[in-house]
């Protein structure tokens, strides 16, 4: 499709574009703010819950999350236009093109918002047959039923408003969404205690948190306006060719996102048909361990996104060579050092933690730990990938690696046990990132595969080595949770400094500490990514 014309003005005002060349600066300001609105949700999650579940009783409690689980199967609707509002918006933001940024942000917009209608239509018919879909009493039945329109109000309404907080991401400034997202947060919970406070049920509580939330969609929509001053979403600036571009691009994120889906749950549903929920509860445990380091793994990844569609529009495979060494190292040095001090804490820990019960969720810990390592390692190849035009290789690779999944999940299964799972979740994971992700990801960008191996993984994977050492000697002396504590911080501040001083060479060395000498306000050199 042709570049659509925009008047010259436009194109020259940096300030409208917000083309900010301190990349690094943008970046870490970014996952800045990402890591404090994760850390006050973690936060407010562990305080709210038996807060909530002590007010409204487990029934009430367990209702709420039973009919509110429902929607989160909605968000297959999106059918992916959400997702690539963002490559779009950091496309054309390369480009300039206000015009073609408005035509597609109308037409997802007026799009969604049927899909939102169609959501809260199907949400409408499921409400009132909860009672034959799920073990409920009528009294239970109809509560159920009011929470479930009241949450999908707010769900259908989030569609159309997505394509907001996808201009905010293509222009690189997730902070204010993540402000606003905080701000929302902590209102929430402090309605939360006022109305259980005031004596109301689990109806009027999910109508008064579920009212500010749907408030605050108006909140990002402002900082869409805010981050690109030229938004016009109008009926007049919808396209259908428009749609046809995006859609060739949203549906292979949805074959993405459905093979997430197939690889998140599978497990699961095997353990539950072949070991019992018993063996699925210690399961949970290294499933809960393992899903928080990559939450505080992958905002690097996130990041770097529309950096690489911005470098891939321009077609600067210099550049993108150097996001592609630089983001792999990076992740792999932030998730190695976890899941190292995590699989050698694996056995004091989980005592500690849920008791020696759970004792069969530790070798499944440390076959976690290196799937985990391998899904974070290749973050940066698959962003570059899906942002550089090998988004079909990505989508069918990720559906063969959750049907790989989920087939050696069961022929494994009946004679290893939840290890055999575990072998079974690996194997594909090891594959797809070793043959497919960091191999294609090097093509894409001319860089051989031997240097991505030898300057990027390579420097992140050996100061694990004399990590694990040092663990092994010192965890022999834990005994509680600050010796525990104690042994994790040493763990990685012995992989921070083999990696920083020994593994790296001195102008990466000097160029990191110039960049973060930046970041702290002090003069240094400011490179772009």
């Amino acid at each position: 499709m042709p570049e659509s014309t925009v008047n010259d003005s436009s194109r020259s005002n940096d300030s409208v574009w917000s083309d900010d060349k301190r990349q690094v600066t943008v970046i870490a300001r970014n996952m800045g703010f990402e890591y404090v609105t994760i850390g006050v949700n973690l936060l407010l999650g562990i305080v709210m819950l038996p807060f909530n579940v002590s007010h409204l009783g487990k029934s009430a409690y367990g209702l709420w999350v039973l009919t509110t689980s429902i929607t989160t199967y909605f968000s297959m609707l999106e059918l992916g236009y959400g997702s690539a509002q963002v490559k779009f918006a950091a496309q054309y933001r390369a480009k300039r093109d206000a015009a073609a940024i408005n035509e597609i942000t109308s037409t997802l917009f007026f799009l969604l918002m049927g899909v939102g209608t169609l959501a809260y239509v199907a949400a409408v018919v499921l409400s009132y047959n909860l009672g034959t879909l799920f073990n409920l009493d009528p009294a239970q039945a109809g509560t159920g039923q009011a929470i479930l329109l009241i949450v999908s109000a707010y769900v259908a309404m989030s569609f159309p408003f997505s394509v907001f907080g996808g201009i905010v991401n293509g222009f690189q400034q997730y902070y204010l969404n993540n402000v606003v997202s905080l701000f929302t947060s902590i209102l929430v919970a402090l309605i939360n205690v006022a109305v259980i406070g005031a004596g109301y049920g689990v109806v009027e509580l999910v109508a008064a948190t579920t009212a500010v939330r749907m408030l605050c969609n108006f909140a990002y929509r402002w900082n869409a306006y805010q981050a690109f001053p030229l938004l016009s979403v109008q009926w007049k600036h919808v396209r259908k060719a428009r749609l046809r571009e995006v859609t060739g691009f949203s549906a292979f994120l949805l074959l993405i996102n459905i093979a997430g889906k197939i690889s998140y749950s599978a497990d699961t549903v095997v353990i539950g048909a072949f070991l019992g929920t018993a063996a699925i509860a210690v399961w949970a445990v290294a499933q809960r361990l393992i899903g928080m380091i990559q939450m505080l793994t992958r905002q690097l990844n996130d990041a770097l996104f529309p950096v690489i569609v911005k470098h891939a529009t321009k077609n600067r495979n210099d550049r993108l060579q150097i996001v592609l060494l630089h983001g792999t190292r990076l992740s792999l040095a932030s998730v190695i050092p976890m899941t190292t001090v995590l699989a050698m804490l694996a056995s004091p820990l989980v005592t500690l933690w849920v008791g020696s019960g759970f004792g069969g969720s530790i070798p499944v810990i440390y076959i976690f730990a290196c799937s985990v390592s391998l899904a974070v390692g290749a973050m940066t190849a698959g962003s570059l990938l899906k942002g550089g035009g090998r988004h079909r290789l990505l989508a069918y690779t990720s559906l063969a690696g959750a049907t790989a999944n989920l087939t050696l999940s069961i022929l494994l299964v009946r004679q290893f046990g939840l290890v055999g799972i575990a072998v079974g979740t690996v194997i594909p994971k090891a594959i797809a990132t070793l043959v497919v992700l960091w191999p294609a990801s090097c093509r894409r960008v001319e860089l051989s595969y031997a240097r991505l191996l030898r300057e990027a993984v390579w420097p992140a994977l050996w100061p694990a080595i004399p990590t694990v050492i040092v663990l092994l000697w010192t965890r022999n002396f834990s005994n509680g949770w600050v010796y525990l504590v104690l042994n994790a911080i040493l763990g990685g501040a012995i992989y921070l400094a083999v990696f920083t001083w020994l593994a790296i060479n001195s102008h990466d060395r000097n160029w990191y500490f110039s960049q973060v000498r930046h970041l702290a306000g002090r003069p240094s050199v400011t490179a772009t990514v």
